[in-house]
């Protein structure tokens, strides 16, 4: 008797996380292009690039910043929310 081979082994059938069946749209990248020294709490133009429509942070996978730029960021977000500055 044949031994059964997995050719589709690889390919993935049915159903995403989405539910869908279709591919998921990668979330774009913001734009890097202004000096670290930004990274200040009343700088909310720069901050908002980084925060999704419902308020989250965007995750270093996204934003592209390295760690010591990004635990900057999160600081200087939480630190507008907390004095209101922004949602």
């Amino acid at each position: 008797m044949p031994r059964k081979t997995h050719d589709d082994k690889n390919k993935r059938g049915g159903r995403g996380k989405n539910g869908t069946g279709e591919a998921r749209t990668p979330r774009p990248k913001p734009k890097i292009d202004f000096t670290l020294d930004a990274l200040d709490f009343k700088n909310t133009n720069l901050l908002k690039t980084f925060v999704t429509d419902q308020g989250r942070i965007l995750p270093r996978k996204y934003t592209g910043l390295p760690a010591h730029y990004q635990r900057q960021l999160n600081r200087s977000i939480k630190r507008a929310r907390q004095m209101l500055l922004m949602k």
